[in-house]
């Protein structure tokens, strides 16, 4: 069998989510804000994103059953999406299961699908939960979603009432993932893209919120990254910025000569203080912190559907404050700001 290269799986990719933006917009002409977001979309040119094993990803959502929801539930700690009623004779729990297990590893969630529990390595649910009413009221809002791997707060977004999330990634197992959630739930308006911030041809405004939730950290100029979610604001919008820190005063921030914590391709880990000057000098204004916390074990961890090393081996054993490297253990902030 053959299976299509790095860059042509990501087009497709893409090219099936523009045209489910656009069919959207067909239906609703009246709808001036998503016309313009999918004007906007169309002058993107993505990257080819390599991943070394995409023909898993497209046999597994290939294997996929046709089932039909009789039940979702978008604004519960655990994403519900049918129940084990909902399966057709032809597809057991078991069956299910391995398709599911297919897509391994499952970072965020958690989710129920079908009746089967997916336990997976963050629990994303307490983090939404510490943010969620301190937030600026999702209402109605069309929101971005950066840095969005499977999709699970986009979910939650719309599950708060947001009218459209437009959510991208450029790691094709999360996008996999987020488009094994969008087959059982094809009516509710999340998008997901294959692309990072920096394939965005123009800064378009078009957005009422932005999340960057675990991405600034990755960024080698994290103070372009604040610029670059900004410009995605309309005047007045706000900016949901969660990342990790490191105390400290202002001006100063850690930059790990390695890894931090067994991640890679950290570059900066600033104290609170140092964040709050980078948004300013980026153009926002009524910043604050609603939430500050030291990830533990009960929130990120492995399981069964992520059964690789997970926070409790990033830590010293001999000293959980610090990291395996000596850096001090994760911990992590959660923003505000408006454009």
């Amino acid at each position: 069998m053959s299976h299509p290269d790095h860059s042509a799986t990501t087009a497709l990719f893409f090219t099936q989510q523009i045209a489910r933006l656009k069919q959207r917009a067909e239906n609703a002409p009246s709808n001036k804000a998503l016309n313009k977001l999918v004007e906007f979309l169309a002058q993107v040119e993505p990257a080819a994103l390599n991943h070394g094993d995409l023909s898993r990803w497209t046999d597994a959502l290939a294997a996929l059953p046709s089932l039909q929801p009789s039940r979702t539930a978008l604004d519960s700690a655990r994403l519900i999406i049918g129940s084990e009623a909902d399966l057709a004779p032809q597809t057991s729990l078991l069956t299910l299961r391995a398709q599911l297990e297919a897509f391994i590893p499952w970072r965020k969630g958690p989710f129920e699908l079908f009746g089967i529990g997916i336990d997976t390595e963050w629990r994303c649910d307490l983090k939404w939960a510490r943010l969620a009413d301190a937030i600026s009221p999702l209402e109605g809002q069309r929101v971005l979603d950066v840095g969005s791997g499977n999709g699970y707060y986009s979910y939650r977004m719309v599950g708060a009432g947001a009218a459209q999330v437009l959510a991208i990634d450029p790691h094709i197992p999360y996008v996999a993932q987020c488009l094994l959630l969008q087959r059982y739930l094809p009516d509710v308006a999340v998008d997901v893209l294959p692309i990072t911030l920096d394939d965005f041809p123009e800064r378009s405004g078009a957005f009422d919120t932005v999340f960057s939730m675990g991405v600034l950290y990755h960024r080698r100029s994290p103070i372009d990254h604040l610029l670059q979610l900004r410009d995605c604001l309309r005047a007045g919008g706000e900016l949901v910025l969660e990342t990790l820190i490191v105390e400290g005063e202002a001006g100063y921030s850690l930059t790990p000569p390695s890894a931090y914590a067994r991640m890679k391709g950290i570059w900066f880990v600033p104290s609170v203080g140092t964040l709050e000057a980078w948004l300013a000098k980026a153009g926002f204004s009524d910043i604050r912190v609603i939430d500050e916390s030291v990830t533990t074990p009960a929130e990120q961890r492995e399981t069964s559907w992520m059964p690789f090393e997970s926070l409790a081996d990033s830590l010293d054993p001999d000293n959980p404050t610090r990291s395996i490297e000596g850096h001090p253990a994760p911990r992590r902030v959660v923003m505000v700001a408006t454009r």
